[in-house]
């Protein structure tokens, strides 16, 4: 999101997204709805389309974001976390991607994103070994298990999706702050999951 200080915008952001961004900036109305029982299978279809254009190229693939989180309002769009060996190695993975219906919408230097015509899926990309993995997991994890931040998240959302955006990526700047704050909590969990109990 733009930041303003004394009267100066600073366009940073901006020039970044337009770098970025492959098509330019799209204004966005943003739509949350409640939780649908129909997401997971959704997420299936698509991890199917991806695997057969992918085969062994797939080091992981997991549903993430607020449809993969059971009983929490969501934007109704898929969104799926895939790992491969090397993000900057497009030749291996956009062309079958894109041959199977996965438009490349986002290249930054660490990060590939695709989404689908009907623009109701984005498909993260990264390398193995990038924390982007371990902290997108973190956070589905923890809210699959806290209703509390469930509720904080789903009405923080709520909240925003009644603005209009200059693009989507302006609304999930403005949900940073609330996500940091839930994704201390979630690797505080996380961290405390995988200590060994006493015997």
């Amino acid at each position: 999101m733009r930041q303003e200080e004394d009267g100066v915008v600073d366009d940073d952001r901006d020039t970044y997204l337009d770098a970025v961004l492959i098509g330019g900036r799209e204004p966005a109305s943003i739509v949350v709805v409640d939780y649908d029982d129909a997401w997971p299978a959704r997420f299936e279809a698509l991890a199917d389309r991806v695997r057969r254009a992918l085969g062994p190229r797939v080091r992981c693939l997991e549903h993430i974001g607020s449809t993969s989180v059971p009983g929490l309002a969501a934007k109704p769009l898929i969104d799926m976390l895939l790992i491969v060996d090397d993000v900057q190695d497009e030749a291996a993975f956009v062309p079958p991607l894109e041959a199977a219906g996965f438009e490349l919408r986002v290249r930054e230097p660490d990060h590939r994103m695709f989404r689908t015509p009907q623009r109701d899926t984005h498909l993260h990309v990264y390398a193995t070994g990038r924390a982007e993995e371990r902290d997108y997991l973190d956070l589905r994890d923890w809210l699959r298990v806290s209703s509390d931040d469930r509720i904080l998240y789903a009405n923080v959302k709520r909240h925003l999706a009644q603005n209009q955006w200059n693009d989507m990526n302006d609304y999930a700047d403005a949900k940073t702050d609330v996500v940091l704050d839930i994704l201390t909590r979630a690797r505080t969990w996380r961290a405390a999951s995988a200590r060994p109990t006493d015997a």
